[in-house]
This record gives structure tokens, C-alpha cells and sequence, in this order.
């Protein structure tokens, strides 16, 4: 990693445990850092009283924008509650750095607020076999993914490398323009 890496901020990706990660996204917060958790909000039943509750998609993830300094004193503040997306480099082990366009298209897809989407732990390989696309207008307009046939249905996969992927629902072929590959 250059100096550039480490002055600048960037996305990052943990790993939560004990369900606890709007108490780590309260903590994070606090520290004035950007935090994005994928949400849904759900209707739950409490006592005959009905409530809506924000409800993470994919368990126990979480991102934050930090410097990469920042983000390994997260790890070590958080030790035994977290793990940090790291990659491999060499023989060191370095943090996992979302770029900002990927990291984009996640958030704008993730919080459509559409209800029939999938939402897969890891970089699916499988997710890499379609026709890259760009969404030209509906709910998902912006959005570039892969595009693969689930249940029969054409729909965009939209990806954070080495992290996860969401599926979208279906997507009408004429919202789609292809990417040409370079």
C-alpha cells in the first residue's frame, strides 16, 4: 500500500459477532466515522403492538470509511467482536479496500427498499459468468452488475468483491445497456 492509501479514506468491511452490529455501528458513529449497514425494515409484533424495526440482510456485516490506520484501530478496539476483510499481500495480511464506485452501486441497490432481492455471503464465482450491464432507469437506475439467470429470471448481481453480493428482482431487459468489455 502507498501513501496515498493510508491518508485517504476508504470503504472497509467487517465481520460483526453476537449480533451486535448496530452497537458497533453506535460506537463508530460516535467516532464520527461514515457507517452503512444493508437494512430492511420489518414489521414485528410485540405485546399487540406493532413496530417497525431496521433489520440487517446480511447478517453481522457492516462497512465503515476510514483511513487504513483508522480502520486496523478498529480492529484492534473491537478484538474478539469484529474481523476486518483483509487480503493477502505477500506474507502480510492487509486491509480489504472497497473502491468508491463499487461501494456506490452497493449502497444504491441495497437500499432500493425492493422486497424480492438475495443477498449471498463471499464473492459468488458463479455471479461472474453473465453479461455485464448498467441500469438506464426504474428503481435500480445507476446500477452496473452481472447479469444471471435465477429461477428463470434475468437479474442483476451487483458485487463487493471478496465480501458479498446482492441479487436484485427481476430487471426488464429494456432498462439494461451492456458494457462493453474492454
Amino acid at each position: 500500500m502507498n501513501i496515498e492509501t493510508h491518508i485517504h479514506e476508504h470503504w472497509f468491511a467487517l465481520k460483526v459477532f453476537y449480533n451486535k452490529v448496530f452497537e458497533i455501528e453506535d460506537i463508530l458513529k460516535k467516532d464520527k466515522l461514515e457507517t452503512y449497514i444493508p437494512c430492511e425494515e420489518t414489521l414485528v409484533e410485540r405485546n399487540g403492538m406493532r413496530k417497525k424495526v431496521r433489520r440487517p440482510v446480511i447478517n453481522s456485516l457492516m462497512f465503515f470509511r476510514s483511513t487504513v490506520y483508522r480502520a486496523l484501530e478498529v480492529q484492534r478496539q473491537f478484538t474478539n467482536k469484529v474481523i476486518l476483510y483483509t487480503r493477502q499481500k505477500g506474507l502480510k495480511r492487509l486491509p480489504l479496500v472497497i473502491p468508491e464506485r463499487e461501494m456506490n452501486i452497493f449502497m444504491l441497490v441495497t437500499s432500493s427498499g425492493e422486497q424480492e432481492m438475495e443477498y449471498f455471503w463471499e464473492d459468488n464465482p458463479k455471479f461472474h459468468r453473465g453479461e455485464r450491464v448498467r441500469v438506464i432507469d426504474g428503481k435500480f437506475k445507476g446500477a452496473e452488475g452481472i447479469i444471471c439467470r435465477i429461477r428463470k429470471n434475468s437479474r442483476l448481481v451487483v458485487t463487493v468483491q471478496g465480501v458479498c453480493a446482492v441479487a436484485t428482482s427481476y430487471i426488464p431487459q429494456v432498462f439494461l445497456q451492456r458494457i462493453e468489455q474492454d
